[in-house]
């Protein structure tokens, strides 16, 4: 693959992890958008129930009123900062149900769509006067002081806001044998909470079309990634083998060429005999036969198992694999051991003997091109059809080129077999005459191991 191919491909996912970022990021901030109009529009429903002069503000008031007096008695030092709190407690929890009773009626009322809880807790509860300032609560020391409301751990995150509710009073204490009015100053702030059940759910719910068209993009922008590179690597390679073709088809029609061009000297001279010219002229034919042949192959590996016109025959299995076998083992006797294993009946098949033989002739030729010293062909059959195997002790095939040896013009590349000629047709050429008989072909190797190829094709039951 070329440095190009691979710093595209690098940028373009380093692109796409970027498009990932910023989407993630805005439907991140798209969520916090609709959690605080989701919480405004909870707080908003919640304030108007507790407006002023409504029945659960006059419940505040009762609260409030009741604790004034009770502080007068801390100040006078009549009751205790504990005792304080605990009476706060106690006035809150027996005002409490009538709260909720008020507030669920309130909330039902209105329809919201979901189950809105509210609690009001204490968070500071601070005196000043001019003698002191007298913190009596502060929520900073983990102790929620809840005073109205339903029960339910304060999220951080569904608080609604803090309320302070400020006076000024005065009150007489005896110093020094004599009364003094002293005047004192009470902040009173309290925390607002809701509770609200799935309400992170309910918050997605409302996204939910956002985020399926944001997946949908997200999906498509992949898809189109994929699709582009494939496309680009596909391309590339076919570029590369259509490159590999024609060096190939170049090199195999120069050496008849130059020797056409050689014998076409020789005749040119004068002082020839009988031998010589007829010599040259069988080597004339011998050439021009080659480039036929050569051409031939080029024009039918063209074709699609469509395009293929196949005449059938009704043929014998037994004879007809002993017939290819004998012969490619006359043509190659010096070089190739050959063994033949028939184990099955004599099986009738329906197929175009020529194809067939082509088809069988090219897997044993691209064997003894790749290293094969030895070849083994048996047949069997399995389920209904026909088998051939054809076994070879050659170089192998890769794992990764086992799923392209039947592409047009493909041809592996092996440092172990130099000067191997070809235009990368046999096998597709092979591969569509089964296809054209309704067979199959397969393969089975391994780098180093040799090659097990085979073909599969229909019995015909008479």
């Amino acid at each position: 693959m070329s440095r190009k191919i691979i710093l595209l491909i690098t940028a373009s996912v380093f692109g796409l992890i970027a498009l990932s970022f910023i989407q993630a990021y805005l439907i991140k901030n798209t969520y916090y958008l609709r959690k605080e109009a989701f919480i405004d529009k909870a707080n908003d429903q919640v304030t108007k129930i507790g407006s002023y002069g409504t029945p659960i503000d006059s419940i505040f008031d009762a609260i409030s009123d009741t604790f004034i007096k009770d502080l007068d008695k801390y100040n006078v030092k009549k009751v205790s900062k504990e005792e304080l709190l605990d009476r706060l407690r106690h006035i809150s929890d027996s005002l409490n149900p009538r709260f909720i009773k008020e507030y669920e009626k309130e909330i039902n009322f209105k329809e919201i769509g979901y189950n809105l809880k509210y609690h009001r807790q204490l968070k500071d509860l601070v005196i000043l006067d001019s003698l002191r300032t007298d913190t009596i609560f502060n929520n900073n020391s983990g102790k929620a002081l809840k005073l109205v409301g339903h029960s339910f751990d304060s999220n951080p995150e569904l608080l609604i806001g803090n309320s302070t509710w400020e006076t000024s009073r005065t009150f007489e204490e005896r110093v020094q044998g004599r009364i003094q009015k002293i005047k004192y100053h009470l902040i009173f702030e309290t925390s607002n909470y809701i509770n609200i059940d799935d309400w992170k759910k309910i918050i997605l719910n409302e996204m939910r079309s956002l985020l399926l068209f944001s997946f949908c993009i997200f999906i498509f922008v992949i898809a189109l990634f994929y699709y582009s590179i494939k496309n680009l690597i596909t391309q590339k390679k076919i570029s590369d083998i259509k490159t590999d073709f024609i060096n190939n088809i170049t090199h195999e029609l120069k050496t008849p060429l130059s020797t056409l061009s050689l014998a076409t000297k020789i005749l040119k001279k004068e002082d020839n005999n009988a031998s010589v010219i007829e010599n040259t002229i069988n080597t004339i034919e011998r050439q021009n036969l080659r480039l036929q042949k050569l051409i031939d192959q080029v024009l039918n590996n063209s074709l699609g198992y469509q395009d293929l016109e196949l005449h059938k025959l009704t043929v014998k299995s037994v004879p007809l694999i002993s017939e290819i076998v004998n012969d490619f083992k006359i043509a190659h006797e010096e070089t190739i051991l050959l063994d033949l294993d028939v184990s099955e009946e004599n099986n009738t098949l329906n197929l175009d003997k020529f194809y067939i033989t082509t088809a069988i002739v090219n897997i044993l030729e691209n064997a003894v091109k790749y290293g094969a010293t030895e070849i083994k062909v048996s047949s069997f059959v399995k389920n209904n059809y026909w088998n051939l195997e054809i076994n070879d002790n050659g170089i192998g095939i890769s794992k990764k080129n086992q799923k392209l040896i039947f592409n047009k013009f493909f041809r592996a590349e092996n440092k172990d077999v130099h000067n191997v000629k070809g235009l990368g047709l046999g096998l597709y050429y092979t591969h569509q005459i089964l296809k054209a008989h309704n067979g199959s072909i397969s393969v089975n190797s391994e780098k180093g191991k040799g090659t097990r190829f085979t073909i599969v094709l229909p019995i015909n039951k008479l």
